[in-house]
């Protein structure tokens, strides 16, 4: 299995690239591909995927120690 990365970009989704697979709350899997933005800021209106609703609305920078 290839090595997955996630990204998490300041104010903005996480970036997820590699075979992942995203499954929902009641076990089913979500169609994904190669490459997936998902939603920090719960604006989306395409949840659990990013759709810029973000902008100017969201603030959060995440580093590591």
């Amino acid at each position: 299995m290839s090595k997955v990365k996630i990204q998490v970009l300041d104010n903005a989704p996480l970036i997820i690239k590699g075979e992942a697979e995203l499954i929902d709350g009641e076990g089913k899997t979500i169609e994904t591909s190669s490459e997936l933005h998902l939603c920090r800021c719960g604006l989306s209106k395409n949840k659990p995927y990013c759709d810029g609703s973000h902008r100017d609305k969201f603030e959060s920078k995440v580093r590591a120690k």
